[in-house]
This record gives structure tokens, C-alpha cells and sequence, in this order.
């Protein structure tokens, strides 16, 4: 059975893609430099400053195109060279994973992959087997899914490895679903697979998807993502947990620093200016003194503290938005809180930025536009009402924002 199973899916994987194979996107789209490569992009920053998002939507104008989907996720979508990259979970019970490429300019399909799940399937009905974000290299796409399957392919969709990490680890599951995004550092894909059980993380080798190093983890669920930081010039990947954050050295997996103060298991840490602001008690910013000394604490405020969506930094202000709806902005320099306001909940997803401007959708499907410029409150200058259930944070491309619900992909953009 489980050779015929391994057949199958090979079988999927050769033989399943779009009518008339894979396409190649343009040159021109191909050779731009502003890609979206991570969760939060790829920075996991969420914010750009290049292009022209539209700030006064409008539907009738600003949608400009919109493409059916074969199955459910949360996942966001990442953007390389002109082209969009997403996953989905189908079937009855989502064992089958879908990895996807769209063609920016009009949303074509270009290729298409199916695999069956090798791990478990179970999460909450909220939720979806294809929760995490998918991460790239520019050269290759990595795509995880909450059943611990990892699936390397290159931009034309040709599988270059596979890794069912439920073999090698049976017991690494989470009874809700699995959420975590790898990211991509040098030649290390770093995976997060937390829970009650068997928890650890992983950093595997791009060229092959085998071990470079394995890490024990707090047993604790746990659906936050890792995130890159830079200490005196050296690279070090922040893992958040209910414990709080472990820097690591994304080549060794050796741990480099530890904070021990307790973290959020649901928003992300984030880097701006050098700080990490890690969601723990309220938010807590933290500055590496050194690449091996432990963080300096710069300041906490349990008035920023965050719900579900993962902190945003927006013109030397950090955002955050609680459980009620309501969006706190706080100084980045020492955390003291500005203003708020209350926007139209609730979210799943994390807001993203441009220019002045934070995008908001809330689980209804209702995106909602802020001007944070406003030194007394922000304003919502405008709003878009989808009418379907979204969880994903969007990506922003090219001038576009991309956002997609179990049913559908968008693109919303200037004509």
C-alpha cells in the first residue's frame, strides 16, 4: 500500500498541470526586483514603498482580476518574477495538497501540482491544511502544509524533492492544525513544527530537503513564524514560542541567545530598525547588542498588546489590533501609545502597509484602508466588501495587492 500510495503521488506530480503545460511568464515580468517572497513578504516586514497601491477603493475600478480556486486555505500568496505562487487543500479530508502558479498580469494559471498528504489532516473547521505561507529563493518555491509535507519545486513546477517529515517524526501534530511559515536563509529552509508532542525545529538543506540540524522545542502548541534579524552583520533566525524567543544561527541551528519572558503562540515577532518586537506581554521591544550577547530590552507596553494578527512597523509607529477591533499605535522609540481606533473585525489576517496606508481585511472579506498619517487619530479612508470568508494576510506586488479566500485569488489594483 504504501509504495502504491508513493506511486500516486508521483504519478500527480508528473502528469497533473494546467492545460497545454507549463507556461513561462513574460520577460519584462520576470525581471523585476519586487518580489514578495515570504509570510509578510520578504522582509516579513509586511510593508513596501515602491509602486502605487489604490487607497480610495473602488470595486467596480479596482479589482482587476479574480480567479477561482481548487480547494481551502489560509495561506498567503508570495510573488516571484511576475508570477503568484499559493497553496490549497482539497478532498473531504484536505489530504489533497495543491501548489499553484498564477500569472500576475491577469491571473492565468501557468502550472499546476497535486500531492497527497503523507501526515494528518485533522485541524479546526476554522482553519485549513494549507495555513502555511509558502517561502522562496527567488529560484525555488518551498511549500509546507500543516500535515508536516514539505515540497521544493522550481519556478516552472518541477518537483526537485519532497520530504514527509511525519515519517521521521510521527508525532509531531497539533489536533487544531498546523500554521508556522518557513523562511528561507542562505541555503537553509527553517521549518517550525510545534505542538503538545513531538516538537522541534528543523533547518533543511534547499538542495535536497535533509536534515542540516534539528532542534528540540517547547512542547507547546505553538503557530507563530519564524523571522530573520541581523546582528552585527551576522544572520540569525528569531524562534517565538510560549517560553518567548530563541535566536539561532540559521546554518547550525545552534542557539545563540535566549529572552525567557514568555511569547504570544499566535501573532509573529517582527524586525524593524534593528528591534525585534516580540508579542509578549503586550509587545516587548528587544535590540541584539551584539551577534552572540543577549538582547538589550528597550521597552513593553501592554497597551500594544495583539490578538491574532502579528504587529506591523509603519513610519517609525508599530501597529497592533486587538481582540475587539480596535488598532493601537505606539512609538516605536519607547512604546507609548498615540492614538486608536476602532475598525470593523473581527481578523485573522495581519495588516500590510504602503506609502502612508495600512490594508486591513477582516474575516468577512471587508478590506478596510487606513491613513496613519494623522498625528491625532487615523482615518479609514475608504472600504471594499468582498463577501467571503478571509484568513490570509495579503501580499503586495508590482503596485497590487493579492489576497485570497477558500474560493478565490484577487488581485486589487489601479486599472
Amino acid at each position: 500500500m504504501k509504495k502504491l500510495r508513493t506511486f500516486i503521488l508521483v504519478f500527480l506530480v508528473l502528469g497533473r498541470a494546467s492545460a497545454g503545460g507549463p507556461q513561462s511568464a513574460d520577460a519584462s515580468d520576470l525581471q523585476s526586483s519586487s518580489e514578495w517572497r515570504h509570510f509578510r513578504g520578504t522582509d516579513a516586514a509586511g510593508v513596501v514603498q515602491s509602486g502605487k497601491l489604490p487607497a480610495l477603493l473602488d470595486a467596480g475600478k479596482h479589482i482587476a482580476w479574480k480567479v477561482a480556486l481548487p480547494g481551502r486555505g489560509l495561506s498567503s500568496p508570495i510573488v516571484i518574477g511576475g508570477r503568484i505562487f499559493l497553496s490549497c487543500a482539497s478532498g473531504v479530508n484536505q489530504d489533497r495538497l495543491h501548489i499553484r502558479c498564477h500569472l500576475a498580469k491577469d491571473g492565468s494559471l501557468l502550472w499546476e501540482r497535486q500531492f497527497w498528504a503523507t501526515g494528518r489532516t485533522m485541524c479546526h473547521k476554522k482553519t485549513s491544511v494549507a495555513a502555511p505561507t509558502p517561502a522562496s529563493d527567488g529560484r525555488q518555491i518551498y511549500a509546507l502544509f500543516s500535515s508536516n509535507d514539505v515540497f521544493c519545486l522550481d519556478l516552472d513546477g518541477r518537483l526537485q524533492w519532497l520530504r514527509g517529515l511525519t515519517a521521521d517524526y510521527p508525532n509531531a501534530s497539533n489536533s487544531l492544525g498546523m500554521a508556522s511559515s518557513p523562511i528561507v536563509v542562505g541555503n537553509t529552509l527553517v521549518v517550525q513544527s510545534e505542538n503538545d508532542s513531538e516538537s522541534f525545529a528543523v533547518g533543511l538543506d534547499i538542495e535536497n530537503g535533509k536534515n542540516r540540524w534539528r532542534l528540540n522545542r517547547p512542547k507547546a502548541a505553538n503557530w507563530t513564524s519564524p523571522v530573520l534579524l541581523e546582528a552585527a552583520s551576522r544572520k540569525l533566525v528569531a524562534l517565538q514560542s510560549s517560553k518567548g524567543v530563541s535566536a539561532i544561527d540559521p546554518s547550525t541551528g545552534k542557539t545563540v541567545w535566549n529572552y525567557l519572558a514568555g511569547a504570544s503562540t499566535i501573532p509573529s515577532s517582527v524586525v524593524a530598525d534593528g528591534i525585534l518586537l516580540v508579542p509578549s506581554r503586550g509587545i516587548t521591544a528587544l535590540r541584539p547588542r551584539s551577534a552572540s550577547d543577549e538582547p538589550e530590552e528597550l521597552w513593553r507596553s501592554s497597551r500594544l498588546r495583539p490578538a491574532t494578527s502579528s504587529p506591523v512597523v509603519l513610519g517609525g509607529r508599530v501597529f497592533t489590533i486587538n481582540q475587539a477591533g480596535v488598532l493601537t499605535c505606539g512609538d516605536l522609540r519607547n512604546g507609548q501609545r498615540l492614538w486608536q481606533l476602532r475598525l470593523k473585525g473581527p481578523f485573522s489576517s495581519t495588516p500590510v502597509g504602503w506609502g502612508k496606508f495600512l490594508y486591513f481585511v477582516n474575516e468577512n472579506g471587508l478590506l478596510q484602508v487606513v491613513d496613519t498619517e494623522p498625528e491625532e487619530e487615523g482615518v479609514v479612508v475608504s472600504q471594499m466588501d468582498l463577501a467571503e470568508t478571509i484568513l490570509c494576510t495579503p501580499a503586495i506586488y508590482g503596485g497590487a495587492l493579492y489576497l485570497r479566500s477558500d474560493r478565490h485569488l484577487w488581485k486589487i489594483a489601479e486599472p
